[in-house]
């Protein structure tokens, strides 16, 4: 009978969350990331509107150019939010009077990409800049009533020649506080999952290096971000993403998936050696990125954060919040598993295009 009474609780409690975001009314949402949070501007900038095949990342199986085998966290919370920000390649062509999403698979915390061989691909401040330079410039605002959201880093621990966590670290801070400056109120602030649990990592031998880089940053941001909670016209909503993440890997059927240690697809961007029948079963769609129900639960934890101002007490309110996103994936997922299975794929992530490079 408990059991029964804190499920309803749970399906209650999700029932309720759009109505919570819709009472946020924020009047557009603002993107900056890499892979995890990029909805086509990796897939644009390497020609997916002509030949998507060909395209990184490869349409099918990867889905209409986000890095997962459906929608990503931001689509999610934009659904709950009402609001759709444009990709920016694409902005020029489409009218982003919903906001704009500057993530860039690839990027680095601070400047360029780590995998895309093209200097004018933004990192993460440089996107920052894009928007805060003109309004900057011509002695304007950004708009205070808008969501912005920042996260990254991963690239910098994956491909750095000697990664350091102080300096990636300073990065994301520099984003917050240009963005803070310009007028932004409401900053959405991602931590990192573990990276060293990343099928990429085990299978390179790196797990141990990755994880200690990623309590690194993840207690270095924490600090860094604690400097703006005295601000009081900043909203800043700190996420943890490294908790859950770890809950689902220690039992991943808790939350509908069967596999939480390898990857769906196997193999690397050029040559696929083979993709599972059921994408939908995996954590990990690829060696390092999620699948679309991994960004489901990301998006209902972003929504929480943003609704307590602050991200709850792992051992009480995630429970609540892992396990209503649990539910809300199964119901995806059964939907989804109606598809057809995919048969081709291509191996791509953001911080990693190339299992050799991550070795050598």
């Amino acid at each position: 009978m408990k059991k029964k009474v804190v499920a309803a609780g749970f399906i209650l409690f999700s029932f309720m969350l759009p109505a919570k975001a819709t009472a946020a009314n924020f009047s557009k949402f603002y993107v900056f990331g890499d892979s995890l949070s990029d909805t086509g501007n990796v897939f644009a900038a390497t020609g997916g509107a002509i030949a998507p095949t060909t395209a990184i990342p490869q349409d099918p199986p990867y889905s209409q150019g986000r890095f997962s085998n459906d929608k990503v966290w931001v689509d999610y919370l934009g659904d709950q939010l009402g609001l759709k920000p444009t990709p920016y390649l694409t902005a020029t062509t489409t009218i982003p009077n919903q906001g704009v999403n500057y993530a860039f698979g690839g990027a680095n915390s601070g400047q360029g990409n780590a995998v895309i061989p093209n200097p004018a691909l933004p990192g993460i401040l440089q996107q920052v800049g894009l928007l805060t330079q003109p309004v900057l410039q011509a002695n304007q605002k950004l708009d205070p009533n808008a969501l912005y959201s920042v996260w990254g880093g991963a690239n910098d621990y994956l491909f750095g020649q000697t990664p350091d966590t102080a300096q990636t670290v300073q990065n994301l801070s520099n984003a917050v506080g240009l963005l803070a400056a310009s007028g932004a109120k409401n900053i959405l602030v991602f931590n990192l999952p573990d990276l060293g649990k990343t099928p990429l990592a085990v299978a390179a031998g790196q797990s141990s290096n990755l994880t200690a880089l990623t309590n690194d940053h993840n207690s270095k941001l924490a600090e860094e971000l604690s400097k703006y909670t005295n601000s009081p016209d900043l909203n800043l909503v700190s996420v943890d993403v490294f908790t859950p993440f770890n809950q689902i890997e220690k039992n991943p059927g808790q939350f509908g998936f069967k596999n939480g240690t390898d990857p769906c697809v196997i193999g690397d961007l050029q040559t696929v050696i083979s993709v599972c029948s059921q994408p939908n079963d995996y954590v990990f769609f690829d060696a390092v990125h999620p699948t679309t129900g991994i960004h489901k639960l990301v998006a209902d934890t972003a929504l929480a954060a943003i609704e307590a101002k602050s991200v709850p007490e792992p051992s009480i309110e995630w429970g609540t919040v892992l396990a209503l996103s649990g539910l809300g994936v199964a119901g995806v997922l059964k939907r989804q598993r109606k598809k057809p299975a995919i048969t081709t794929t291509s191996w791509v992530f953001d911080a990693q295009l190339s299992h050799t490079k991550v070795e050598n």
